[in-house]
């Protein structure tokens, strides 16, 4: 039976301000497919997670590697195990300190059958958390581009965000348009609005590859697309702006991949 993974805030009455907090993905992998075990491990590797036990990986508690985790954790229920992620203060066994000194950066829902195709919205306006990358970089790029051409922005903090009747969310938890199963949320928008020119399809494969970070198309184009968003994201923190300028990199893309 797969079991949804949840969340578990225990921080308000025990832990003391500014003490460490932790975020814990406890998981349990069906014996077939082998290649799942594999997949899992490497992926935990390439997050930074440190194992505490065999099924328990640990990282510091941030949007970021919340979101890492709860893909993951997405990825292991499609896949037939079971996944929770716990919020949690270490208080035996091994100290904030030890578990501080590995890390040296701080940086889905259930699965469902994906609905039928939609209609292209029009001037919707389509909200995503603050800090924008390579997936909501790119989500943005396709939806004004192919989707909604007179798309308004909106960057919120996820967890204070409180969702309007008449906004779109993507590359959010819980967001109307985000990861399912393994597909990042670029590719899931490609799916539900039936884009299947082959460009995109091959944009959507690179986006795949790094956002995801399990080099699943071992697209050779990554390396170098992840280097220019990461530079445009060092230049500025204004998400319109990153939007903006990573637009031009995409369109060179698009029309290099038409070719």
């Amino acid at each position: 039976m797969i079991q949804l993974y949840h969340m578990i805030d225990s921080s308000a009455s025990s832990a003391q301000e500014g003490e460490a907090r932790w975020l814990l993905l406890i998981h349990q992998i069906p014996p077939k497919p082998d290649y799942l075990r594999v997949k899992v491990r490497r992926r935990l590797h390439r997050l930074g997670a440190v194992p505490l036990k065999s099924s328990v990986y640990v990282l510091p508690e941030n949007e970021d590697n919340l979101e890492d985790f709860q893909w993951l954790a997405n990825e292991i229920v499609y896949d037939g195990g079971d996944a929770t992620i716990c919020s949690a203060s270490m208080l035996s066994g091994v100290s904030n300190e030890e578990l501080a000194a590995h890390f040296h950066r701080q940086s889905h829902p259930p699965d469902a059958e994906l609905p039928q195709s939609l209609s292209a919205p029009r001037g919707a306006t389509w909200v995503t958390r603050r800090g924008v990358f390579v997936d909501r970089i790119a989500s943005a790029w396709l939806i004004r581009r192919f989707i909604d051409p007179d798309a308004e922005f909106k960057f919120v903090t996820a967890k204070r965000y409180k969702k309007a009747p008449d906004e779109l969310r993507f590359d959010m938890y819980q967001g109307e348009f985000t990861h399912v199963g393994n597909r990042c949320t670029f590719e899931t928008l490609l799916e539900r609005f039936q884009l299947e020119e082959p460009a995109l399809r091959a944009i959507g494969e690179i986006v795949h590859d790094i956002d995801c970070k399990d080099a699943q198309f071992e697209r050779e184009e990554a390396a170098g697309v992840s280097a220019v968003l990461r530079g445009i994201a060092h230049a500025t923190d204004d998400d319109a702006e990153r939007i903006a300028r990573s637009a031009q990199i995409f369109d060179g893309l698009y029309g290099q991949l038409r070719r």
